[in-house]
């Protein structure tokens, strides 16, 4: 789908978050959506398309109820988190 496609997607969530925002009076739901979309933001910039190849992914992974290629386990990825907060000096490996 080209650019106009993942565009469209953010104004629609956009356009529920600020409608939910007015109602509630609490803006955490707009900071959160734009927290989300700097990633996707960057991301696209970077690799056109790549929004809605990870979509593509969910989707099949959910309908294959497999893994895609190359993917790695929970376990390995707390490990290669708990080594990363470590070499920073961020946290204790193994602690939650």
């Amino acid at each position: 789908m080209p650019a106009g496609g993942v565009a469209a997607v953010f104004d629609a969530e956009w356009e529920y978050v600020l409608e939910q925002a007015k109602r509630s009076k609490d803006l955490a739901g707009v900071r959160d959506l734009l927290q989300n979309w700097r990633h996707h933001a960057y991301q696209e910039l970077r690799e056109p398309g790549a929004y809605f190849r990870v979509l593509a992914t969910a989707a099949r992974t959910q309908a294959t109820r497999r893994a895609p290629q190359g993917s790695v386990s929970a376990e390995e990825m707390r490990a290669r988190i708990d080594a990363r907060l470590a070499e920073a000096g961020l946290a204790e490996p193994g602690r939650r």
